[in-house]
């Protein structure tokens, strides 16, 4: 078995078996949407980034569209009623890239592909720490109203 130097731990990226945070929000979204309830799971990697996290979500489709349509779908609700919670990029990023980032999540369109209509991986990145603090201070303005 291999061992991690000190070295090459900074480079690594670690599965994650604790229940933080990936399986936590993914059941968080049964609770929220309970269309999704247990119909979600997930696994955590700790990649050394500062504050930057990505979220790769493989999605077997009930209702067949193309990658383009999901594409449109996603850009239109960044555009309109997800405007500052969702964002979309179509440009060629990193990880680095979205340090700081206001939105809760911003699709990567490039990154994603499809096997088939029914079948689709999509990719969105997050500041966990930018995007989360932002929507703490969006409640505390809307709940001052």
């Amino acid at each position: 078995m291999a061992r991690l130097t000190k070295t090459g731990a900074a480079a690594a990226a670690l599965p994650r078996t604790s229940s933080r945070p990936l399986p936590v929000a993914a059941k968080a979204v049964g609770k929220v949407l309970p269309e999704l309830n247990g119909k979600l799971t997930g696994m955590a990697f700790r990649v050394p980034t500062p504050n930057v996290s990505v979220v790769d979500l493989t999605v077997r489709l009930e209702k067949a569209a193309t990658y383009e349509q999901i594409k449109a779908a996603v850009k239109a609700a960044a555009e309109g009623e997800m405007k500052g919670v969702l964002g979309y990029t179509e440009d060629d990023v990193v990880s680095t890239d979205f340090n700081g980032e206001v939105c809760t999540s911003v699709f990567d369109a490039k990154a994603g592909i499809a096997l088939n209509d029914n079948f689709v991986k999509l990719v969105s990145w997050y500041d966990n720490e930018t995007g989360y603090s932002n929507k703490v201070l969006d409640l505390i303005a809307h709940i001052s109203k």
